[in-house]
């Protein structure tokens, strides 16, 4: 819905297709897989840890409306700002750390843009539910599960709850015993799940980074995270 480094907006279109009526999305961020297509139509649940963006996301379900969205006035170059959904709208993960932030061209076109496409979809998301805290607070129900958490390793340090601060292990037990269709987004050098390529993409300086995904209904029966001795087999 709004600008949020690491969301899945440009390469959404890769993931597969929602099989059931209910999305939750354990790590919301700006929730892109939730707004692929016609997915906003069904019972979405968002899940995030940090309160800040939870926040954001309560006034846009229960408060905000296009007319209000529009009226936020736009960020001028070189100005501060101290409002954490400008500080979001920089183009780094470094920016969850801020307190203050000078307006950069590119965080004043993302944030005109973000405006926008707010105005413009805020309807999709009046039925959607929130919820500020841990992803294992998430609901125990069959769904669509489309899992983003902080990428393991280095490209996942930064954000205010990064990956030091997960036990990506717990993370693939809990993962695995959800019911319905669970997807699962990481980058090349995960390894606590079967994952496999879906994309690679082209970052700053030419560097390729490939996307990788785990499917559910993709799995091998009885398969189950290969660097995780003693983990329990899916078809337990």
């Amino acid at each position: 819905m709004f600008y949020f480094y690491g969301r899945k907006k440009q390469i959404v279109k890769y993931y597969p297709p929602s099989l059931f009526n209910t999305i939750i999305e354990p790590f919301a961020g700006s929730a892109a897989y939730s707004l692929r297509d016609d997915n906003w139509r069904k019972d979405v649940i968002l899940v995030e840890r940090d309160e800040r963006v939870a926040t954001i996301w309560r006034w846009l379900i229960s408060e905000a409306t296009a007319k209000e969205i529009v009226a936020l006035p736009e960020l001028k170059i070189g100005q501060r700002s101290s409002d954490f959904f400008h500080i979001i709208h920089a183009a780094t993960k470094q920016a969850f750390c801020y307190k203050t932030i000078k307006v950069t061209p590119v965080l004043a076109i993302n944030w005109h843009y973000s405006k926008k496409y707010m105005a413009a979809n805020i309807h999709k998301v009046k039925h959607w539910k929130i919820i500020c805290g841990d992803y294992a607070e998430a609901p125990d129900m069959e769904a669509t599960w489309f899992m983003d958490p902080p990428y393991q390793h280095e490209s996942g340090k930064g954000y205010k709850y990064g990956s030091s601060s997960i036990d990506y292990r717990k993370l693939a037990e809990w993962a695995l015993g959800r019911k319905g269709q669970v997807i699962f987004c990481e980058r090349d050098d995960a390894d606590y799940l079967l994952f496999r390529p879906l994309v690679t993409l082209t970052g700053v300086a030419g560097k390729r980074n490939r996307e990788l995904i785990y499917h559910s209904c993709d799995a091998p029966i009885g398969s189950a995270p290969f660097s995780l001795p003693g983990l329990e087999k899916m078809s337990n």
